[in-house]
């Protein structure tokens, strides 16, 4: 016997959502080597620029032991260098390279024409809504303690 859900599975639909966001990018990643998590290190660095990397677990969404391996090949790779954090030494701070701006600067505009597509597609203001509905959701998980 089914169970009788009243509503649709919004995890699933969200994460069809992502892969299908990231259809269109994900090639021009593999072009340059980069794995998803990787990118999602280096938009975070490429926005911020020198960031603790608590901070960047948190904003690309990798835990801890998984960022550790993703900063390590990223570090032998040369796009990112970890040094320690000058006002605390217990903390780790991580930078993108020149070779790791340059790949943020040059996929950066594969992403923006890919956002811009699907302003095109959706409307502008449909898109604007959806960013204010998905704010909405994460503002819904309660505070970290």
């Amino acid at each position: 016997m089914a169970t009788p859900f009243s509503h649709r599975n919004l995890p699933r639909l969200l994460l069809q959502a992502r892969e299908t966001v990231m259809t269109q990018t994900r090639p021009s990643l593999r072009e340059h080597g980069l794995s998803d998590q990787q990118w999602r290190v280096l938009r975070v660095l490429g926005e911020h620029g020198v960031v603790e990397t608590g901070r960047v677990a948190r904003e690309a969404f990798i835990l801890g032991p998984s960022l550790t391996g993703v900063l390590a090949r990223m570090e032998r790779d040369g796009l990112i260098r970890r040094e320690r954090d000058e006002a605390d030494q217990r903390r780790t701070v991580v930078q993108a390279t020149p070779k790791g701006r340059k790949l943020v600067e040059k996929l950066s505009k594969t992403v923006e024409a890919h956002y811009a597509w699907m302003e095109q597609s959706l409307g502008a203001q449909k898109l604007a809504q959806l960013y204010v509905l998905l704010d909405a959701v994460i503002a819904l998980e309660p505070p970290e303690e």
